[in-house]
């Protein structure tokens, strides 16, 4: 059970740090367009991986 545990939080993280790296790679008017603005990137990728 513990090893699923850290399994499923290491996999949250990685997710996490995903979603930052895509969405950093977009330039602004795409981001824009997703009705993102480039310093909610962490946040939303928050809320992506461990809601």
């Amino acid at each position: 059970m513990f090893v699923s545990y850290i399994l499923s939080k290491v996999r949250s993280y990685m997710r996490y740090r995903e979603t930052i790296r895509e969405l950093s790679l977009l330039s602004d008017r795409e981001l824009d367009d997703l009705g993102i603005s480039r310093f909610q990137i962490e946040s939303v990728a928050r809320q992506n991986a461990f809601a």
